[in-house]
């Protein structure tokens, strides 16, 4: 078992790498090395990188309810306060909603009403007249539009956030190697145990733990991970708003049309509004392996699907109408770490003799966890069972018969669709 001087390696300065390092430095361990392949943190290859991420509580599952609900209390400490934005969740669907998308509405509505920490902020929107009152600067017809407002929820700043935790603990003693010296290659094994890992430089770092934690880019450090984990992508836009359209807007809720996409407040220091389209994502299936791993270049993401600009242009017209046909900046596709069921992995890699740590599985709703994620994995290493106790956090075998391009369709709250990036992307695709 990991000791508290122990040399620990942490590979990924994104959202659950840096809230690792900041747990495990609370909690004494003195020994912290943390290696990104980017030359920045936030890094650009991890799906915190971003202007905002909704932070709302109600899940399907209690589970993740009561784990977000505390998480919501830490965002509201000292540390990560700066970074978080209870503005509300204006949660809705428009007149033309598929069935399944009002299906996951009612029930995420059922979640937060049967919560008493969360009913309270409830409220039945059974029509725009409800809708308006809570998003005032609202001009658009809200065509069919009905839900609910949840005031217990917001959304976080990540990019910030992560760029504070990394200024934190840096001050604290925990080491960071970024760019080419932090960009690892393979983790190195004698006799069955991890003993650290070698850069692309052909440099060693050795280490009695090392923690996977790279996100969308972790199949390729651990290919053992077949299909558990495959890399996913969905779309991300902006519009840029003049200082006094970005004042008009502030403080209005997390707007989501549950068959259109979403929204939040514009960011004042940079003007831009970001926007991001309902659909079932993006992967990008490896042919010999049938495993999806994110591009490696960071400018093959670097556009957006038509078919996801005529949802973001019809939510806006729908309810800010003056911004319907305005340029879209900043157009990207966010990868993330997507699972078959939408849990964490927070445990030891089998065969390695506790010495290799996988984090990953965001799922695209792990940020807003940013803030408690670390204390799971200072639980694990500290569990004197030498296991991950929540099962649904385990590494999990894939079965033979799955394949990438199935990975996550059947998630309840997704809607759309999974199609390959070649399928979208003219041009070769890079693995």
């Amino acid at each position: 078992m990991v000791t508290k001087t122990s040399p620990i390696l942490i590979v990924g300065g994104g959202a659950f790498g840096l809230s690792t390092a900041l747990h495990l430095n609370e909690a004494g361990y003195k020994d912290i090395t943390v290696l990104e392949q980017d030359e920045q943190i936030p890094p650009r290859y991890s799906a915190a990188n971003d202007l905002n991420k909704i932070v709302r509580a109600e899940y399907e599952d209690p589970f993740y309810t009561d784990l977000t609900i505390k998480a919501i209390s830490a965002w509201k400490t000292p540390l990560f306060a700066p970074h978080f934005h209870q503005t509300g969740f204006l949660h809705c669907v428009s007149g033309a909603a598929p069935e399944k998308a009002i299906g996951t509405l009612k029930r995420f509505q059922k979640a937060a009403t049967d919560n008493a920490t969360i009913a309270p902020h409830v409220v039945q929107l059974n029509g725009p007249g409800d809708i308006r009152p809570w998003f005032w600067q609202c001009d658009g017809s809200l065509p069919g539009w009905k839900g609910y407002m949840n005031r217990f929820d917001g959304y976080a700043h990540s990019g910030n956030a992560l760029a504070a935790i990394y200024r934190v603990t840096q001050s604290r003693g925990v080491k960071f190697f970024l760019g080419r010296q932090g960009s690892v290659k393979e983790v190195v094994y004698r006799d069955g145990k991890s003993i650290g890992v070698r850069t692309v430089d052909e440099v060693f770092h050795a280490a009695e733990l090392v923690i996977v934690a790279a996100g969308a880019g972790a199949g390729k450090i651990l290919p053992e991970l077949g299909t558990q984990i495959v890399a996913k992508s969905w779309s991300v836009a902006h519009v840029l708003l003049s200082d006094e359209e970005t004042s008009a807007l502030r403080g209005i809720p997390v707007t989501y049309a549950r068959d259109l996409g979403f929204y939040f407040e514009p960011d004042p220091k940079t003007n831009l509004l970001k926007i991001c389209p309902m659909g079932g994502g993006y992967i990008n299936t490896d042919p010999k392996t049938g495993v999806s791993h994110a591009p490696t270049e960071l400018e093959t993401s670097a556009f957006l699907p038509g078919d996801d600009e005529v949802r973001i242009r019809k939510l806006l017209q729908q309810t800010l109408p003056s911004l319907a046909n305005r340029p879209l900046v900043r157009r990207t596709l966010c990868w993330f770490a997507d699972t078959k069921d939408s849990d964490f992995v927070i445990d030891y890699v089998p065969g390695t003799k506790e010495s290799l740590v996988l984090l990953s599985g965001d799922s695209g709703h792990g940020f807003k966890m940013f803030p408690v994620f670390g204390e799971w994995v200072k639980n694990l290493l500290e569990d004197r069972s030498g296991g991950q106790s929540v099962e649904r956090w385990r590494w999990k075998a894939a079965e033979k018969e799955e394949k990438a391009g199935e990975w996550g369709g059947d998630v309840s709250w997704r809607l759309g669709e999974t199609r390959e990036l070649r399928d979208v992307l003219p041009g070769k695709t890079k693995l």
